[in-house]
């Protein structure tokens, strides 16, 4: 393991202690509050990033810009539930539009051939204390993986100014990039961190 890959895992396990302390320290939430259905983004309050260790120098943090999630929830076991995410990775945000077009060129997402990273859940596990941890099949430039995402719900309620039945929840997990054909680039960590933030609305009928 290279030294920039040793940097790396500390800073993702940190990462990883963080969220698990905070999902532990959370109370489950009544989930009957709310229906079991089809559950869509509300796309203004919606966040996915990621993040990955440059030279042992900074942490920098990417996100999307344009994604779907879409939730089917079943509130009297949410095991049972299922958890879908679709990404146009040409919407990356970057903070560099030279960084911007390395990202979405050959070496990394390869846009131009792969339109779309996708995340489709295969199984739903309770963690205890509202907490969830989700499996699916991730698919990135062509290549699909198994993963993991410990998933916490925030709340569930009637939204207070729409009224309309509306679920919080946080997701993160670990990826090596070298598993999705993104290998070779020794300047940034193999493994990159995944967060997800959002606010799902019920989907009309």
């Amino acid at each position: 393991m290279n030294s920039f890959v040793k940097i790396s895992s500390s800073f993702v396990s940190s990462a990883i202690l963080a969220s698990a302390l905070l999902s532990g320290g959370a109370s489950a939430v009544d989930l009957s509050a709310v229906p079991s259905g089809a559950y869509e983004l509300d796309p203004t309050h919606a966040y996915i990033n990621f993040q990955y260790n440059h030279l042992g120098l900074s942490n920098p943090t990417l996100s999307f810009d344009d994604f779907t999630v879409d939730l089917n929830l079943d509130n009297a076991d949410p095991t049972q539930s299922s958890i879908n995410v679709t990404i146009d990775p040409n919407s990356i945000i970057s903070g560099s539009e030279i960084w911007k077009d390395h990202l979405i060129g050959e070496k990394w997402f390869d846009t131009a051939n792969n339109p779309e990273i996708t995340f489709q859940s295969t199984a739903i596990e309770s963690a205890g204390d509202g907490a969830y941890k989700a499996t699916g099949d991730l698919t990135i430039k062509g290549f699909t993986k198994p993963v993991e995402l410990n998933i916490s719900i925030n709340a569930a309620m009637n939204h207070p100014m729409s009224g309309d039945p509306v679920i919080g929840l946080d997701a993160s997990g670990t990826v090596l990039r070298s598993e999705f054909g993104m290998g070779g680039i020794p300047p940034v960590s193999d493994e990159i961190a995944l967060n997800l933030s959002v606010e799902m609305t019920k989907a009309a009928e």
